[in-house]
């Protein structure tokens, strides 16, 4: 198995999981190009820490494929490297919404993956691409919360939200951090207003953009560097995603992640093969493969994200099993959102974000 360093160096706007955990294969492997096609070869592209080196290994293993791994830190970075014209890559792990904007562009190749045994166990809750809603392109591969990581021994107790954290730190003259991101930064003021984190209604973006501008006195960043931020107490708690939890479990006595209970964002990413792959075989071979629950269960329990396949929950450790932050009860779940293709209507938000981040 082979990496590329497309997002490896340091710790910088990673979305999904752990750096450190990357660090799990070897560095002497890392090289700087997609290695040629074969018969044999297996060309992923996935975000920066998105999946466990031992999945890969137990592909390769079993099929005598060799996986050559590259890395991206977000939709739009992938979607322009494929849209640039680079043709070497097999599978790509695009969020929802960024799977309806390649669907729409005709990117993905048909792949019929519903129909193979393996995908009974996939919960069809997680049939969220407008695009693609019987799953015959691609497949359900990981999802999360986006909530907020906490210091319980700065901010002396435990919080439910985001009125709550503001409240303590106000009181107590501590500092929160923000995600360095546009729409999961305004989906927070659209969510404090009542407001879908998919409007693009002007009026329902500007009360949006006034309630975090409000924030900023608060507000020590926007960053994703906030894991050790909170975990040194240089600030109270960030704005961050449920890979958090892997920090938590290290540290329960001071170390908190919850879902706020005004609601919040999730993401999903989905196993997706591009039209323009070279191994379009193997491909669909690493994605049958994943259909089985003790590989998504492998998976899962380095990740600290949830899993659409069902009977793999059963057989991650009993932390992750049991915990209400990667396994949400139906009822918290009714509480999560998630992102849509805005087309032209992005345009609103970038009005507004640009206010928010120039106030002083």
């Amino acid at each position: 198995m082979r990496i590329t360093n497309h997002a490896l160096a340091g710790t910088g706007p990673t979305r999904r999981g752990l750096l450190a955990q990357v660090a799990a294969v070897s560095i002497a492997a890392v090289i700087t190009t997609i290695a040629p096609a074969s018969a044999a070869e297996l060309n992923i592209y996935n975000w920066g820490e998105y999946i466990n080196p031992a999945v890969l290994k137990k592909f390769e293993d079993e099929t005598q494929i060799k996986v050559n791994l590259s890395t991206y830190s977000s939709n739009e970075e992938m979607l322009a490297k494929i849209q640039g014209g680079a043709t070497g890559y097999d599978i790509v792990f695009p969020s929802v919404h960024m799977q309806d904007i390649m669907a729409k562009l005709d990117l993905l190749e048909k792949t019929d993956i519903n129909t193979y045994e393996g995908f009974k166990n996939i919960d069809p809750a997680f049939m969220r691409a407008k695009s693609d809603p019987k799953g015959e392109y691609c497949l359900p591969y990981a999802f999360g919360s986006v909530g907020i990581f906490y210091n319980r021994k700065i901010l002396g107790k435990d919080i439910t939200g985001w009125k709550d954290l503001i409240a303590t730190v106000e009181a107590k003259g501590l500092k929160f951090t923000l995600l360095d991101d546009m729409r999961e930064v305004l989906a927070v003021g659209l969510i404090l207003n009542g407001h879908k984190v998919n409007s693009t209604d002007p009026d329902e973006l500007q009360q949006a953009a006034d309630t975090i501008i409000a924030m900023k006195p608060d507000v020590a960043a926007f960053t994703y560097d906030t894991r050790p931020m909170v975990q040194s107490g240089d600030v109270a708690a960030g704005h961050f995603f449920v890979g958090a939890m892997v920090d938590v479990f290290g540290n329960t006595a001071d170390l908190g992640y919850v879902i706020p209970e005004e609601g919040a964002t999730m993401y999903q990413e989905d196993i997706c093969i591009l039209k323009s792959a070279p191994n379009k075989e193997n491909a669909l071979k690493f994605m049958q493969f994943y259909t089985r629950p003790e590989v998504a269960a492998l998976n899962v329990s380095q990740q600290t994200n949830g899993t659409a396949n069902v009977p793999a929950r059963q057989l991650t450790p009993d932390n992750i099993k049991n915990s209400k932050e990667i396994n949400p009860s139906p009822e918290t779940m009714q509480r999560l959102q998630i992102f849509e293709d805005l087309g032209p209507g992005l345009r609103q938000l970038d009005r507004v974000w640009t206010k928010v981040k120039t106030a002083q």
